[in-house]
């Protein structure tokens, strides 16, 4: 029966291309109030496609932020039941005059669809959904009970998701997750994703003085905030980059021996990875630049500012200085204990005299790990073997999807990343692109995949031993 869908589906590539650019031309952006009327029409249109493909009770689940998009199918009685999971937000297009196209309008050049959100995570999540619409329409079936859950709020950090997951948390009740956003590590290789950093993050304010003042005057006697931020922030790695922060490494479970031989297997020459982006190597000696990336943490300053900015100049010393922070966790932190390691490291190296205020964003996510040996792997491994001729290798993801950890902490269910984008994709900058022949190979995946976990008992996802 898969086979006979998955050939049917091939043929339909066209309309599921077209579903993909009715996607990308509404602007989703999740962060931004001014797009609201954007993210309304996303979910009108994918609350009308769930009623065409006939799931039930179709419906908003409401947090408090952008509503989450659900509904179910449960004619599989005897089956496992899976909550498929995808985002329908995105990022803001900004700067706009980098993009060759219009962001908002899907573009196709040299075998790519370019447009914000087309990667991450429109592109995967309509594969997923044409899937299951697929089954249901083609054979008036499904191999396994679905709920499909696509979240309002994915690229702002998730806020609702633990007020959604409380209210509705019966409704969202599965055996086992498949999220459609994620991607995968290369385009020649196969790869099964079994785990994610985790992250958090906060801002600092650090401050000098009463008011700001006159250099001429002032300069040579007292402290300037933008120096002292940026010999605190400096002071967060050694000159080689390792992580200097007291306590920040104690908790870090070492990779072990497997999971460095499977990071191996994508060997990456570091002076090209980082002359393609025009940027100089840094990273903790005795790892490569993969594992540093999949099995390190790390810790960043996403943005520092203070004192005079505009054009021309302005001879001052600022009172003030802000920085923004994050890092990435891997497995055995914390994010709480990690984000006060950080704060309280921020505060030993702070001279007298200068004070420092946090404020906290969101509460963060733990590293997430998939067992090897959870039916989850074991089936989405054996469909790709068959797919591809070629046993996938399991990888990590170097950046965050926050729903793996959380679903697993309040609903008790595992999730298996089973995503078709591509690393290069350029997700968050300028001329997002798809792979077009990421949809057929995506919808052939996605219906062997679920037919392959139709044949799973459900009892097999709660084994205890398993899931830990």
């Amino acid at each position: 029966m898969s086979d006979a869908i998955a050939d049917t589906l091939a043929g339909q590539a066209d309309a599921v291309r077209a579903r993909l650019e009715a996607l990308i031309r509404l602007p989703s952006v999740s962060t931004d109030p001014a797009y609201e009327p954007g993210m309304q029409a996303t979910r009108a249109y994918l609350l009308d496609w769930f009623r065409e493909m006939g799931l039930e009770d179709v419906q908003q689940l409401d947090g408090g932020g952008h509503p989450a998009l659900y509904g179910s199918w449960s004619g599989a009685p005897g089956k496992p039941t899976l909550l498929i999971y995808g985002h329908y937000d995105v990022q803001p297009p900004d700067p706009l005059d980098e993009w060759i196209s219009p962001p908002f309008e899907p573009t196709e050049r040299e075998g790519c669809l370019f447009g914000r959100g087309a990667s991450d995570d429109k592109g995967s999540s309509v594969i997923a959904i044409a899937a299951v619409a697929a089954y249901l329409q083609q054979s008036g079936s499904c191999p396994v009970n679905v709920k499909l859950f696509l979240e309002g709020e994915e690229e702002v950090g998730s806020p609702s998701l633990p007020t959604i997951v409380a209210k509705y948390g019966v409704l969202l009740r599965a055996d086992a997750m498949l999220s459609a956003d994620g991607g995968r590590a290369s385009p020649t290789i196969p790869t099964i994703n079994v785990g994610a950093r985790g992250n958090t993050g906060f801002e600092v304010t650090l401050t000098t003085a009463a008011k700001d003042l006159h250099s001429g005057k002032y300069g040579g006697a007292v402290r300037n905030a933008l120096h002292e931020m940026a010999r605190l922030v400096a002071s967060l790695h050694d000159v080689a980059g390792r992580i200097a922060v007291a306590g920040y490494l104690d908790e870090v479970v070492p990779p072990d021996s497997q999971a460095r031989r499977d990071t191996a297997v994508f060997p990456v020459d570091e002076e090209a990875f980082c002359a393609e982006v025009g940027a100089a190597p840094l990273g903790e000696p005795g790892y490569t630049l993969r594992e540093r990336l999949t099995l390190r943490p790390a810790i960043d300053v996403n943005g520092m500012w203070g004192g005079y900015t505009g054009v021309g100049a302005k001879t001052v010393i600022p009172r003030e200085a802000r920085a923004k922070l994050t890092m990435r966790l891997v497995a055995g932190q914390d994010p709480e204990r990690a984000r006060q390691l950080v704060q309280a490291h921020l505060r030993a190296q702070c001279p007298p005299g200068v004070r420092l205020e946090f404020r906290t964003q969101g509460g963060g996510s733990p590293a997430s790990s998939l067992p090897l040996e959870h039916p989850l792997v074991r089936a989405g491994s054996a469909v790709l073997e068959r797919l591809l001729g070629q046993r996938p290798i399991p990888v990590r993801l170097a950046a965050t999807v926050p729903i793996t950890a959380l679903f697993k902490r309040l609903l008790g269910i595992e999730t298996l990343m089973f995503a078709f984008g591509l690393p290069d994709e350029d997700v968050h900058a300028p001329n997002e692109f798809f792979r077009l022949s990421s949809i057929p190979l995506g919808l052939r995946a996605w219906v062997m995949l679920l037919d392959e976990l139709g044949r799973v008992d459900p009892a097999a996802f709660h084994v205890k031993d398993v899931a830990q």
